[in-house]
């Protein structure tokens, strides 16, 4: 939608930006007056846009929300195509706005793919947004009705914060200035991604084909939460990520455990070892050789995770843990390598538990991985560790003559996607550019993160852009992304809109 205001008003706040010269002043006053007075406005098209079943695996459904992203920003006079790395590959928006007199052109990167939802405890079905008070009470609110919207309600659904809510801050900015009359200081790219939650494994394609429409002197990654303290921060990275399924072998059927149990394998057992047998209880990881290539912490990157405030007493109460693995501070856990074990699957429960022993066992696991790692070399090093301990490897389902060979089977599925870690300097030109921006907009020094927890494809398009990245993340720590009932904080919405428009506006380097 658009929302125009007089010639008179719209030439004064033009004259305004103009007579600042090199450097544009903050929009957030007119911004902020703008949201307000379009707040339900804003929420019926966020609530459209989340409506629209996104799981990043299922590609008619990301085709479609890319046409309609498409659309929406055809509206708003860009320029929009969809790319795609190969035919039947899910589609990136791209979109852009030449701005005359602009010097710089910042790329705008968000995803608008989502995981699965099959979580069990939805308090509402994940494609059908729901305005709730917090958690745990999660409580309905009529919001279409009430006369004030509180900023601490929280929209419920797939995507709310990871990631459509910064393609809708930014989209909602847009409106807020061309309202205001309030011209953009950067020519505008975005691209807007459909892959993302599969591991991006056909982005790095998409953008060498596509290098020279996508390039910009900026990238801004507008993913992931803000810190946990509340306060805005933006980061110059993302962890690499590479991941695999483990499956073992038992008997060829199921046996009773009170025959058998004491005489044949249980892969129930088998994969457990597994498991403990690459992380230990307190996070390190057994692998030898894991760590070393990772890159040493630079002095800039150890004082910017020292200026961190303090949030780790107040997590561990919020999420009810009487310890932490790793480091006793979260950030400085992101500088190395972590092994998560995202499920592990044998047998069954509840009321389909039987005493028997299951046929196999499978675990899944991600690597996030610091600067310096490989993908392909932590394959290596995993294997090679596996092989060590007696496991014979396989790719596929063994046959009978395997099995006999061999007393311990794992097949090992490494994931589709994966990428490398990657860091931008904290004090280029670029950087301090977005940190001063930001810093005006909500009128305290923004937090800087080397780089965040999360991982992404971001090092194929850095490495092949040439250009800077800066991480601005909107949404709430405790969005529950990747999980049931993840939600945006209205809050965290409103000030993204006023964080974004000052980043079209009001920034200049």
């Amino acid at each position: 939608m658009r929302f125009l205001m007089s010639n008179l008003a719209a030439a004064a706040a033009l004259a305004m930006v103009m007579a600042t010269g090199a450097e544009a002043a903050s929009p957030k006053a007119q911004v902020q007056a703008w949201r307000q007075a379009h707040e339900k406005q804003i929420l019926t098209d966020f609530v459209a846009l989340l409506s629209m079943p996104n799981v990043a695996t299922t590609v008619p459904d990301v085709e479609k929300n890319a046409a309609y992203i498409q659309g929406l920003l055809e509206k708003r006079g860009f320029t929009t195509k969809l790319l795609t790395a190969d035919p039947g590959t899910p589609p990136s928006v791209f979109a852009e706005l030449k701005v005359p007199g602009a010097t710089r052109t910042v790329t705008f990167y968000a995803h608008y793919d989502g995981q699965p939802v099959g979580q069990k405890g939805w308090i509402a079905p994940p494609f059908d947004p729901s305005m709730r008070t917090a958690l745990p009470e999660a409580k309905p609110v009529d919001w279409k009705a009430a006369a004030t919207l509180d900023p601490d309600w929280r929209l419920f659904a797939r995507s709310a914060g990871d990631d459509k809510g910064s393609i809708q801050a930014l989209i909602s900015a847009f409106d807020a200035l061309k309202a205001a009359g309030i011209k953009p200081s950067v020519n505008i790219k975005l691209l807007y991604e459909g892959e993302e939650e599969q591991g991006s494994p056909h982005f790095a394609k998409l953008v060498a084909k596509n290098l020279e429409t996508v390039r910009g002197d900026l990238l801004i990654m507008g993913d992931g939460p803000m810190h946990q303290s509340g306060k805005q921060e933006i980061n110059f990275g993302n962890r690499g990520i590479t991941g695999f399924k483990a499956t073992v072998y038992g008997p060829l059927k199921p046996l009773h455990d009170g025959h058998y149990g004491s005489w044949a394998p249980s892969p129930t057992v088998m994969i457990a070892a597994l498991v403990t047998s690459l992380r230990a209880d307190d996070g390190r990881v057994l692998i030898p050789g894991i760590y070393d290539d990772i890159a040493p912490v630079s002095a800039a990157d150890k004082a910017a995770l020292a200026a961190l405030p303090d949030v780790e007493t107040g997590l561990k109460k919020a999420m009810g843990l009487g310890r932490n693995v790793g480091p006793p501070r979260l950030a400085d856990g992101y500088m190395t390598v972590t092994l998560n074990v995202r499920a592990i699957h044998a047998g069954d429960e509840g009321p389909n538990a039987a005493n028997a022993i299951a046929t196999e066992g499978d675990a899944s696991f991600d690597f996030r991985l610091a600067p310096g790692e490989t993908p392909e070399r932590v394959h290596q090093l995993t294997e090679a560790y596996l092989t060590k301990l007696g496991w014979f490897i396989v790719r596929d389902t063994p046959d009978l003559a395997t099995r006999l060979a061999h007393p311990k089977i794992v097949r090992i599925d490494w994931d589709a996607g994966s990428s490398i870690a990657t860091e931008s300097p904290m004090d280029g030109p670029a950087a301090k550019a977005v940190a001063a921006s930001i810093s005006r907009t909500v009128g305290y020094p923004v937090l800087k993160l080397p780089f965040s927890g999360a991982s992404s494809g971001m090092a194929d398009i850095v490495n092949q852009m040439k250009a800077p990245m800066v991480g601005v993340s909107i949404a709430n720590y405790d969005d529950n992304q990747h999980a049931r009932n993840e939600n945006l904080r209205l809050g965290n919405l409103w000030d993204g809109i006023e964080v974004y428009a000052g980043l079209l506006a009001d920034l200049t380097w």
